[in-house]
C-alpha cells in the first residue's frame, strides 16, 4: 500500500482515528509520519499500568515488528504502549501474548457476562414467573389470601435474584 500523503513510499505507518463516531484511517510512509509528527507512539496514563502487566520483558522481545493486525494495523508493541487493544481480531492474532495479562488483570480468561453465573438452574424463566405471576392473580380473585402472600413473596424472591 503506497503512502497516502506522498504517493510514492510504501506506507509503514498505519494511524486509525475516531473523532464523534467516525473512524479515519491513515497509511504513511516513515517520512510523512515523522513529518506529521507520528514518529513517536502515543503515550497515556494506563499505558505504564498496562506495561507493568506485561511483565519486566523489554517490549522489544515481546512485539514482532512485522506481525501486525490487518483490521486495525496495531502491533503488540501499539498495545503495549497504548494501554488498549486495537480490535477483536487483535485479541485472536496476539493471543498468545496477551493471554497472561488478561489472566492477571482479570482473574479469568473467558469471558462470564456481566452476571457471574450466567443462566444457573435455580432461576426461573420467564414463563414460569409469568405462571406464577398469573397463580397470584387467581389466588387474589378466590380470596385465598394465605396462598397469594407465598406466591408475592416467592415471586419477590425470584425477581431479586434476577436483578441481582
Amino acid at each position: 500500500m503506497l503512502c497516502q500523503n506522498c504517493k510514492k513510499n510504501e506506507a509503514t505507518t498505519h494511524i486509525k482515528r475516531i473523532i464523534n463516531g467516525a473512524a479515519q484511517e491513515y497509511h504513511l510512509c516513515r517520512t510523512c509520519a515523522e513529518n506529521l509528527g507520528y514518529s513517536v507512539p502515543f503515550a497515556s496514563p494506563f499505558s505504564d499500568l498496562f506495561g507493568a502487566f506485561l511483565g519486566d520483558v523489554p517490549v522489544s522481545r515481546l512485539s514482532n515488528a512485522v506481525l501486525r493486525c490487518e483490521t486495525c494495523g496495531c502491533t503488540f508493541e501499539d498495545i503495549v504502549n497504548s494501554g488498549r487493544v486495537g480490535c477483536a481480531d487483535c485479541y485472536r492474532l496476539f493471543y498468545d501474548k496477551l493471554l497472561p495479562s488478561v489472566q492477571r488483570i482479570h482473574g479469568k480468561t473467558r469471558h462470564t457476562g456481566k452476571k457471574p453465573g450466567g443462566n444457573r438452574a435455580g432461576r426461573r424463566s420467564a414463563s414460569q414467573l409469568a405462571e406464577a405471576k398469573e397463580q397470584l392473580k387467581q389466588a387474589v380473585a378466590q380470596q385465598d389470601f394465605e396462598r397469594a402472600a407465598a406466591l408475592r413473596d416467592e415471586i419477590r424472591q425470584w425477581e431479586e435474584k434476577e436483578n441481582g
